[in-house]
């Protein structure tokens, strides 16, 4: 249930309605607006709702029947901004993650670095744990990809995002990533998502591929009930009968999530295409759409690449694509 505390309840009634709730056994969230305090209380106990209304300061108790509540627009009416050194998601402006699918070599990110930074790239994305669907594809070069990541983004001012695959490696991600990207087939992987929920570092979301857009938003409830609050979601495309494209990519979600949850949504056209061509029209639909932020795969040698070449741009057509983002948000009063 949601409890709105009055325009004027003191620290001190909030306080004294969060001690109530705990002892009722209930997880206490508290989401402060431009106007009132709301306060989550999320557990399996049943409570007379009334106790909680008696009590000073409250104004109303709301009970919420979806599955979801902390990250429901119910919970938290304002956007959610992510800011990760400058680099922000949601609230009107809009992200932009780049890079290779996979680091292979600190002079492949180094060069592609040099080029996304020249376009005003921020963030810098790459797989140093590659989950393939053959056991014989490359898997990635491990803890020595993040130290490249580190080391090539520091160089060029920028952030960066990787995705981690179990709990056991968080510990080693927090020490180089500044994002930590769960992807599509560990959406619904719980126990990672509950370890999430424990650091206080942004997680990008993946949509699983052939997961609901309430499966999506039940993810991301598992990691802001352990106390996260930043959490980016990605539409990716999802598995349909269609076999033209990678995946179907699914634009809208992008206003059915804005609509019902304050979480920003970003969009990955090069996994949801899986075609060069694609990613460019993909990318355009996606910021007419409203998406708060891209991930867009550029390789400087797409040709050679060790994984996912066919999706990845090349920098020039990146450089020139961006430009076109770039003017297409002004004219939805968004920005990058």
């Amino acid at each position: 249930m949601l409890i709105v505390m009055q325009e004027n309840a003191s620290e001190d009634k909030i306080k004294n309605v969060v001690n109530f709730i705990k002892e009722k056994g209930f997880d206490a969230h508290i989401s402060k607006g431009a106007e009132h305090t709301v306060i989550g209380a999320v557990g399996k106990n049943i409570t007379d709702k009334r106790d909680i209304e008696l009590l000073d300061g409250v104004k109303e108790v709301i009970r919420i029947s979806s599955p979801y509540k902390l990250v429901s627009r119910t919970f938290k009416e304002e956007d959610t901004i992510i800011d990760v050194n400058g680099v922000k998601f949601g609230g009107g402006h809009i992200g932009m993650i780049a890079g290779p699918c996979t680091v292979e070599s600190y002079e492949q990110m180094e060069i592609t670095a040099q080029k996304l930074s020249e376009c005003g790239v921020r963030c810098l994305r790459g797989g140093a744990f590659k989950p393939r669907t053959s056991p014989y594809s490359f898997q990635g070069l491990g803890e020595e990809g993040l130290k490249i990541l580190r080391e090539v983004a520091d160089k060029y001012n920028m952030i960066v995002t990787s995705e981690v695959m179990e709990v056991a490696q968080i510990p080693m991600f927090l020490k180089y990533v500044d994002i930590l990207q769960v992807g599509a087939r560990n959406m619904q992987n719980f126990n990672l998502l509950k370890s999430l929920g424990e650091i206080r570092k942004p997680v990008l979301l993946k949509r699983g591929l052939s997961a609901t857009i309430e499966e999506l938003l039940m993810s991301a409830e598992y990691i802001m009930s352990g106390g996260n609050r930043e959490i980016i979601l990605c539409e990716r495309g999802i598995r349909t009968f269609e076999r033209m494209t990678r995946n179907t990519l699914d634009i809208s979600a992008i206003p059915v999530v804005q609509k019902i949850s304050h979480l920003p949504i970003v969009v990955d056209p090069s996994h949801a295409t899986g075609l060069r061509d694609k990613v460019a029209p993909m990318s355009k639909a996606a910021v007419a759409a409203g998406a708060d932020g891209l991930i867009i795969e550029v390789h400087h040698s797409p040709e050679t690449a060790l994984c996912d070449g066919a999706q990845s741009l090349y920098p020039e057509q990146f450089k020139d694509l961006f430009q076109e983002l770039k003017a297409l948000a002004a004219i939805i009063k968004k920005e990058f």
